[in-house]
């Protein structure tokens, strides 16, 4: 127990520490970056690449306390694992993806990290219900097929709410979340234009679906072998 809590706040350290600098860093560029850069290569960042990077790491900063504040407020215990892959999600995603421009330099960064904010979600979704069924204040008891389609629509959910933070925050403050402007700064139009934000979708679909199969059977699986078990002992007795 000591060696995973120590791991999980070792990486939540590394996290903040990361994010934190790089607030300095985005707010130091936002100044004396011009506003117009002509002629920029793939490697060029605007100003509006800076902004968005410091709404995100000031985003992250605050949700990186989210869960323990969720523990306190509600009184439950998130698993260790889970808390430590949030935390390197949100470094894959704000330090590595935005600061240090991996969407660009890491082809399908952006699909992978779907793909495993999509799965961590289904997963989390799945250790939201244990907790409820194991939970002496709630007396409930779902079927596995329920808790299933919970994890994978809570995670489809989150991914909605991400595409709608992103594209309000595009609109607002004329960030490129979506991806609509290439690294060049040439801004795609039509269905070019959509097809990132439908792909998130996509593969958050299919990342949540796979894990809720895989807990589906792992839930049936639990059951019969529990179903097995007391049969046993039931004919051990007689």
């Amino acid at each position: 127990m000591k060696k995973k809590l120590s791991m999980k706040k070792t990486v939540g350290f590394v996290v903040f520490l990361s994010l934190f600098f790089s607030i300095g860093y985005s707010a130091f560029k936002i100044i004396t970056t011009p506003e117009n850069i002509s002629d920029a290569d793939i490697h060029t960042h605007f100003r509006s690449d800076y902004i968005l990077m410091l709404l995100q790491c000031f985003l992250g900063l605050i949700v990186l306390g989210l869960p323990r504040l969720l523990e306190r407020k509600w009184s439950f215990e998130i698993p260790n694992y889970m808390t430590t892959l949030y935390f390197i999600f949100l470094y894959c995603a704000i330090y590595l993806g935005e600061v240090h421009n991996f969407y660009y330099v890491i082809p399908h960064w952006d699909d992978i990290l779907h793909a495993f904010s999509g799965a961590m979600l289904g997963a989390l979704g799945f250790s939201l219900v244990s907790i409820l069924n194991d939970s002496e204040k709630t007396k409930v008891s779902l079927s596995p097929l329920f808790v299933a389609l919970f994890a994978f629509c809570f995670a489809l959910a989150a991914g909605a709410f991400w595409e709608i933070y992103e594209f309000i925050g595009d609109g607002l403050f004329g960030l490129n979340m979506q991806k609509f402007r290439l690294a060049d700064g040439y801004i795609l139009s039509g269905h070019a234009a959509l097809s990132d934000t439908m792909y998130d979708i996509i593969i958050d679909a299919l990342a949540a679906f796979t894990v809720s199969v895989i807990g589906y059977l792992s839930l049936i699986g639990r059951i019969k072998y529990t179903q097995r078990k007391e049969h046993n002992k039931e004919k051990e007795e007689m």
